[in-house]
């Protein structure tokens, strides 16, 4: 009797826990980036440091109206084309996530801040960086970095006021990212007194670029600007090289500026000449930076390029956001998300009314002996 008594009250334990454990609030997460194609290694990079956010979540605790939540990871792969990741929003949206980290590129992400607006379910962009994306005003839309009105500007100014450059030649790939980029380059350049001596475009998928380079070589630039990403750069160093560019100042945005492009270029000396712009402060000057970086590498050993510490950054601030509203309900948190003082391992985040990040830093970089370095 006492051990039939005994096993009668284990199982109720066991029944009540398992009932516990079952009333835990489940919170999904949506994070979009290219898991696919050309831009595969930003994309694993970004959905590295949503899962890693994700796992420090859970094992600290996170708790929302008396009820222990557990957070979960709905990652998607836009491939960095538009139609596509217009329909992976659409496809979170019908999830009824309950949050979204993305996407990656403008030109994902200008497209899907509409679908996800209509649908009522915040997006914090960790990368996007086309200042068209905030133009709509959408209160669902919110980026966590310098968007390229800061870059293509910054670098303009470096250009022209510290290496005194005259002439410069643009190319870009004709995406929103790349041709937005470029055109504020451009005209920022143009104020300073630099001549831009010609224009030169390409697409995202290129490889060959020695047409529109031997075009630029007989203009005699001493600096070129690439509005676009690292798998075309790599290739365009190698042929620069090929032409005797070699001494000729190549200048881009975040889209270049990683540490695939050591790889891409494949040891090509007009790396050297590479000057490139991030948003955000360097790893190194950021809060929490170095600390973070170590924790990650030793969980993704040779994988971080530039924006996983955004994405982690992101998901901390959407969660940050759901526990001061007490509730993961999209509509309830929303406006807390608008109030964010939050501090990251990037920076202090805060928003602006139109959901740009308020005082937002930029570095700029180069590559010497083959490593990326701090220039500011």
């Amino acid at each position: 009797m006492q051990m039939k008594l005994k096993i009668t009250v284990v199982a109720a334990m066991a029944a009540a826990a398992g009932v516990a454990m079952a009333q835990d609030m489940v919170v999904k997460i949506g994070h979009v980036a290219p898991i696919s194609g050309a831009q595969a290694t930003y994309g694993r990079d970004n959905e590295n440091g949503a899962l890693m956010a994700i796992d420090d979540l859970n094992a600290a605790g996170v708790m929302l109206g008396g009820k222990k939540v557990k957070l979960q990871l709905v990652a998607e792969d836009d491939a960095a084309d538009p139609k596509q990741g217009t329909a992976v929003a659409q496809k979170l949206c019908d999830a009824k996530v309950n949050g979204v980290v993305g996407h990656l590129n403008s030109g994902t992400t200008i497209p899907a801040a509409k679908i996800y607006h209509d649908c009522g379910i915040p997006m914090v962009t960790p990368s996007a960086t086309n200042p068209s994306l905030t133009k709509p005003g959408y209160k669902t839309t919110f980026r966590l970095l310098a968007n390229d009105n800061s870059l293509g500007a910054g670098l303009a100014y470096y250009a022209a006021d510290t290496l005194k450059l005259k002439r410069i030649a643009i190319i870009d790939d004709r995406t929103a990212y790349g041709q937005g980029v470029a055109d504020i380059f451009k005209k920022t350049a143009a104020s300073k007194g630099i001549t831009i001596v010609d224009e030169q475009f390409t697409t995202d998928k290129a490889v060959d670029f020695m047409a529109i380079l031997t075009a630029i070589k007989g203009k005699n630039p001493d600096g070129v600007f690439f509005g676009g990403m690292d798998a075309q750069a790599g290739p365009m160093l190698r042929q620069m090289e090929q032409l005797g560019l070699n001494n000729v100042k190549y200048f881009g945005g975040d889209g270049i500026c990683t540490q695939d492009l050591i790889k891409q270029s494949a040891g090509a000396k007009t790396l050297e000449h590479v000057i490139c712009a991030e948003g955000g402060a360097s790893l190194a000057k950021m809060p929490g930076g170095v600390a973070w970086k170590a924790r990650y590498d030793a969980k993704y050993p040779g994988q971080f390029q530039v924006y996983s510490p955004y994405v982690y950054d992101a998901v901390n601030v959407i969660v940050d956001a759901m526990k001061r509203a007490g509730s993961a309900d999209p509509k309830v948190y929303l406006p807390k998300l608008a109030e964010t003082n939050y501090k990251g391992i990037t920076t202090n985040v805060q928003f602006e009314p139109n959901g740009e990040l308020k005082n937002p830093a930029m570095t700029i970089y180069t590559y010497k002996g083959g490593k990326k370095t701090t220039l500011n």
